[in-house]
């Protein structure tokens, strides 16, 4: 599995909602400029679904990824299976100053896993900035 993690500087309220809420989902939810997620919808419990589709915002580009729910935990642990039955974990740690968010993905084949590791961590940094620029107040 790659892993990935950042420390959040905010509270795990307002982590695990940003993380989880479509229209939160839809703002930071891509590796780069070029990209954006267009469609968001997320039914958060074991055996619920989730799909958000990823296209360049030329146009050019696009692809849903979707999977199912496996376990959530409020607030400590998300673990899905996604379409192509890959399986990803992610834990939150809460902390003093704020949370460790941590993902553990199986690579898929078609890339090299440096550059899945390098994506899906440039979609973290981007959740990161998110939330620590948001003012929201949980």
């Amino acid at each position: 599995m790659i892993t990935i993690q950042s420390a959040i500087n905010a509270s795990i309220e307002k982590v695990w909602d940003l993380w989880t809420i479509p229209k939160h989902i839809m703002k930071w939810n891509n590796a780069s400029e070029d990209w954006h997620t267009s469609f968001a919808e997320n039914d958060l419990k074991a055996g619920g679904k989730f799909k958000y589709t990823m296209a360049s915002k030329d146009g050019a580009m696009s692809f849903d990824f979707e999977g199912t729910y496996t376990d959530v935990k409020h607030h400590s642990l998300i673990e899905y299976i996604l379409a192509d039955d890959r399986k990803v974990k992610i834990t939150f740690e809460i902390l003093s100053n704020g949370v460790v968010l941590t993902e553990l993905f199986d690579p898929e084949t078609e890339n090299p896993e440096a550059l899945q590791q390098q994506g899906w961590q440039s979609i973290l940094d981007n959740f990161k900035k998110y939330v620590e620029n948001s003012t929201l107040k949980n």
